[in-house]
């Protein structure tokens, strides 16, 4: 009798065979997880590739089909247009504030202290970078649709608040808590659900052309500030503020409304849904500070915070004080000022600010075309430090017309690099790995949370530059302010590009990804001891149990 084919089969050696090991217990997550073969290197000493290479996908082996340089399905441009519109109503919205607060302080709110006024607009930036280290998480969750459309529903309301809680908006009929109120902190929550999602979640389908996909998502930001400065400005002239606000909200609304159904993420994109949501290491990735380019890079966004919005914030008065621009040079179907409640000086100055935003779109789309081929970090670098150049030697030397003209075009440009690139390249530092890839919402969420007080603080320093060493009038001490910020920020970036090229993740993170499948990670995955109960498919094979 011949045996049984079992005892024919070679018994493989413990080398070459996986095996199931204990549970990790990673970040409040559960997950079971198997060893890859023993390669005869320990994996804290592996790098990022070595540990996706040995990896198994969810049919427990590992990957080799190359993901395609251009998604085929529609659904991945579909949520790359869903993207666009989510960052065209978060940080779009706070780029256009500059509009509504020149109304408050000549007519809703007139003699207001500037700090109030730019409170509002602090306010919202605060808002939104504080939060999203819980946007983060709750993204790479999977809960994305219930949180685009609870950020919907925030930000039309708060701005459809904005235009009744003024009264008739006659002269010095505003009331500023209901402003702040409802123009900063209620739509600032909603623009928080928008913000760190619109580029997460257009990541989960363009792998290999990540970059310029969030790009694209990042142009939303400077195109809304181009377009609702404008459309605000036109209505309010035509048929008063409080329409103008309706107008707007109802813009909001609609564009949001359609986010909520194409910003879909990739369904075979790898979540972490954790047993419980109120342990602290749910929240904050420990192993993220345990990360040198993470550490600084997070110095590096908090430096160019500090010094960034220091240009955008006093471009105008700075351009009113130097006497760039008249009035009747503007041709008069453009004349889209507020008629006697605007100085003449404010129409010029709109137009330079408008420049430099339209021309940040064009940095935003060749920046992340470049870091698809160059790589995300070291683009980012390098555009940084150019910024800071451009703020330090054009900025501080421009006393012509043509010059600032030029000034803002070039810097509009790169600046358009330098704020939309932080997503792009923190995707760079977490590499290609799956498993890493999955905490990029998170990463990206906790990195943009530590700098919200850089953010809030970074344009009073420099307004309060201006005021003590310049009479309000000279501005090169807030010039050298944020050229040295932003300069500080390239640095932080070069030696974090120097940690990340050398695959240097920190030990603790290498060997926790070494050792994590993608059971408990996947859609429809259940965490081994975990409460998620949505329905998986498992099979037993040789003792392994697999997630599909």
């Amino acid at each position: 009798m011949s045996p049984p084919d079992s005892m024919n089969k070679p018994v493989s050696s413990p080398s070459e065979t996986p095996r199931r090991s204990s549970s990790l217990s990673f970040n409040g997550e559960k997950t079971q997880d198997f060893d890859s073969p023993d390669s005869g290197t320990s994996p804290s000493s592996r790098s990022f590739a070595d540990v996706e290479a040995q990896t198994p996908n969810a049919s427990g082996q590992a990957s080799q089909d190359p993901e395609p340089v251009w998604p085929t399905e529609w659904r991945a441009y579909a949520c790359l247009f869903g993207g666009f519109l989510l960052m065209f109503n978060s940080w779009g919205l706070v780029n256009a504030y500059g509009t509504f607060a020149s109304y408050y302080k000549q007519h809703l709110l007139p003699g207001r202290d500037a700090v109030m006024m730019n409170l509002v607009g602090s306010t919202q930036s605060f808002v939104v970078l504080v939060l999203s280290f819980v946007v983060g998480r709750v993204l790479d969750a999977g809960h994305t649709r219930s949180l685009i459309a609870a950020g919907a529903f925030l930000v039309t309301f708060g701005t459809s608040m904005l235009s009744i809680s003024n009264g008739d908006a006659q002269y010095n009929g505003g009331n500023y808590g209901l402003v702040w109120l409802t123009q900063g902190f209620i739509s600032g929550l909603g623009m928080a659900c928008f913000f760190v999602s619109s580029s997460q979640v257009v990541a989960t389908w363009f792998k290999q052309r990540k970059g310029f996909a969030i790009g694209v998502v990042a142009s939303g930001a400077s195109i809304a500030g181009l377009i609702y400065p404008m459309m605000t400005k036109f209505l309010i002239t035509e048929v008063g503020f409080n329409d103008a606000v309706r107008y707007v909200a109802t813009l909001i609304g609609v564009t949001s409304t359609l986010a909520v159904f194409i910003a879909r993420p990739k369904p075979t994109h790898h979540f972490r849904k954790p047993e419980s949501w109120a342990r602290l290491s749910v929240w904050v990735d420990m192993d993220a500070f345990r990360t040198p380019a993470f550490n600084w890079f997070t110095a590096a966004i908090c430096f160019m915070f500090f010094g960034f919005y220091a240009v955008f914030f006093n471009l105008e008065k700075w351009a009113a004080a130097a006497g760039f621009g008249y009035k009747d040079q503007t041709p008069a179907a453009m004349d889209i000022g507020l008629q006697l409640e605007v100085p003449k000086d404010a129409i010029r100055t709109f137009w330079l600010l408008s420049i430099m935003n339209a021309a940040s779109t064009l940095g935003r789309l060749s920046s992340a075309y470049l870091a698809d081929h160059f790589g995300a970090l070291n683009v980012h670098t390098i555009v940084t430090l150019i910024a800071s150049m451009l703020i330090l030697v054009l900025w501080i030397l421009t006393t012509k017309l043509a010059a600032a003209i030029a000034f803002v075009v070039v810097f509009g440009v790169f600046s358009g690099s330098v704020i939309g690139m932080p997503p792009a390249s923190m995707a760079y530092i977490l590499g290609h790995c799956p498993h890493a890839q999955a905490r990029l919402g998170q990463w990206t969420g906790m990195m943009y949370s530590i700098s919200a007080v850089f953010a809030l603080t970074g344009p009073v320093i420099a307004g309060h530059l201006v005021d003590a060493f310049g009479n309000g009038s000279d501005f090169l001490s807030a010039q050298i302010w944020s050229g040295i910020c932003l300069f500080l920020s390239a640095c932080c970036m070069a030696v974090a590009a120097m940690y990340a090229r050398r695959g240097d993740q920190g030990p603790d993170f290498s060997n926790a990804l070494s050792s994590t499948s993608d059971t408990a990670q996947v859609r429809g995955s259940v965490p081994i001891s975990g409460t998620e109960t949505n329905a998986t498919d498992k099979e037993n094979e040789n003792g392994i149990t697999r997630t599909s």
